[in-house]
């Protein structure tokens, strides 16, 4: 199955040049009276190498064919992270290089998707947004009503992020997993 530029998301697995990549980050661009092009930042399946590459923009892009499964977080032990699928609960180990940033994001219980190819899983896939516990924020002066004032805080799982003033120890907020920023109190 081949997919146009338009249709590319983060986490898809495409196959170019006879390899297998998964697409960390793209962009697009049209320069003035040029051929549109097409940044690819990918990821290769075998090794865990990061490439670069650009293609004409036109070019289609052929899809590997890729399963996703529901599992949920368990636990870190040492360098891998301890995966349940939801459905058959059978457990998975995904290293350190697989998970990446999205580390940050995981606490204990939390669900995601796992990406695999025939049997071997690739990567996460969060939601767009989940709910964390906060760890530690410095208390809120009372008084301090200024609109869009924020504070520092860390969550459970260690992501440091501006919350509001009235945000508490041990509240549970609703997190963007794009960008990392506080979307509201759950």
């Amino acid at each position: 199955m081949t997919i146009s530029s338009g249709e590319i998301k983060r986490n898809m697995t495409i196959i170019l040049q006879d390899e297998i990549y998964q697409i960390l980050e793209w962009q697009h661009r049209q320069a003035p009276k040029a051929p549109p092009t097409l940044t690819l930042k990918l990821r290769h399946i075998e090794t865990g190498n990061v490439y670069e590459k650009k293609v004409p923009g036109n070019q289609k892009l052929e899809l590997a064919l890729t399963d996703t499964r529901d599992a949920q977080f368990l636990y870190k032990d040492k360098s891998f992270f301890i995966f349940m699928d939801n459905s058959s609960f059978e457990q998975y180990e995904l290293d350190e290089k697989m998970i990446g940033d999205s580390s940050k994001y995981l606490a204990e219980g939390n669900n995601i998707s796992i990406i695999f190819l025939d049997i071997k899983p690739l990567a996460i896939e969060l939601p767009s947004s989940m709910i964390m516990t906060i760890e530690n924020t410095d208390v809120g002066l009372k008084g301090d009503t200024q609109s869009g004032a924020t504070k520092p805080a860390t969550t459970t799982s260690g992501l440091r992020l501006q919350v509001p003033l009235f945000i508490e120890n041990g509240q549970e907020i609703n997190v963007s997993t794009s960008d990392g920023s506080y979307l509201g109190r759950k």
